[in-house]
């Protein structure tokens, strides 16, 4: 086989498999579910938006990184991505406090 051949047929076994995508798509109902409850139980009051923070953070990561395939591609796109993301949870985070709603 030739080498760019060769390339492609490593590149295409690197991507995730069906499963890896059910699989992935149960821990995001798993988290939406668990984002719901946090919301209608009145004792995570005072963790709430912290965790719904993190809860949202982690399914933002699992969205782009499997469903749009950055996971498999070169790890500069993922900076792009994640970046801007860290970005966003610390300007929310420090008007948060600068509000004092945490």
């Amino acid at each position: 086989m030739s080498e760019p051949h060769e390339a492609a047929v490593q590149a295409h076994r690197a991507h995730a498999t069906t499963g890896t995508y059910l699989t992935v798509a149960a821990v995001l109902t798993v988290l939406t579910v668990f984002e719901v409850g946090a919301f209608y139980i009145p004792q995570f009051k005072p963790i709430l938006i912290p965790s719904l923070l993190t809860l949202s953070a982690a399914k933002f990561s699992l969205v782009v990184m499997f469903y749009m395939h950055l996971k498999f591609d070169h790890k500069l796109f993922r900076v792009v991505f994640l970046l801007p993301l860290l970005f966003a949870a610390g300007v929310i985070i420090s008007l948060m406090f600068l509000f004092r709603v945490l």
